[in-house]
């Protein structure tokens, strides 16, 4: 009997359920939503808002206890010396709830998966009504500005080079004929291929 377990153990042991738990909280602060299973998100929706109250005091000693939990991911890859996600949590994430007393996450649960039929679920930072109308803002600009690119026909662009490069090997008024090789001035017939056993053209 389990009485007065107050976790989940996760199949794991010790060090590997921390530091599952460990991914998972610092890539709900990076990403602002992730899917896992469900009993992995109820535990480590114990330990994220943990970390978010103590962004909330803000003091060097929370600040330290953060750190030795969180990963110091940069939230820019490939942007060497950017801002990580311990300074994203204490800048960006904990003054989202200073007027929040706890429920800064949300599990939304999607079904069960292919495979082994483990039910899954979104767990998902809180926002208010004018974040996510932001966002969704946002998304509408970005989103206008790639169709601009698109119609604009930028120069450049893979397949304008591709068409390029294409047009140039091309000799004009020529079209070489398919399954025969130049060498010089003569035309000499490509191998024939034959079928195997299996069906399939070799040689």
């Amino acid at each position: 009997m389990r009485h007065r377990k107050d976790h989940r153990k996760l199949s794991r042991t010790a060090s590997h359920r921390r530091a599952v738990l460990r991914n998972l909280v610092t890539s709900l602060f990076l990403h602002e939503r992730i899917e896992t299973s469900v009993a992995k998100a109820k535990e480590a929706r114990r330990v994220a808002e943990r970390m978010i109250t103590f962004a909330k005091r803000g003091d060097l000693g929370a600040r330290r206890h953060v750190a030795r939990y969180v990963m110091a991911v940069n939230t820019t890859p490939g942007a060497a010396g950017g801002p990580d996600v311990i300074q994203k949590l204490f800048s960006t994430i904990a003054p989202w709830y200073a007027e929040r007393q706890g429920g800064y996450t949300r599990i939304l649960r999607l079904g069960h998966r292919l495979g082994d039929a483990g039910e899954t679920c979104y767990l998902e930072l809180v926002k208010s009504a004018e974040q996510k109308e932001q966002e969704r803002q946002d998304r509408i600009a970005a989103t206008e500005s790639k169709e601009d690119g698109k119609k604009g026909g930028k120069p450049g662009t893979k397949k304008a080079k591709a068409g390029e490069a294409a047009k140039g090997e091309a000799a004009p008024g020529e079209k070489p004929q398919r399954g025969k090789k130049r060498t010089g001035g003569d035309e000499v017939s490509a191998p024939a291929r034959r079928r195997g056993k299996t069906g399939v053209k070799t040689g």
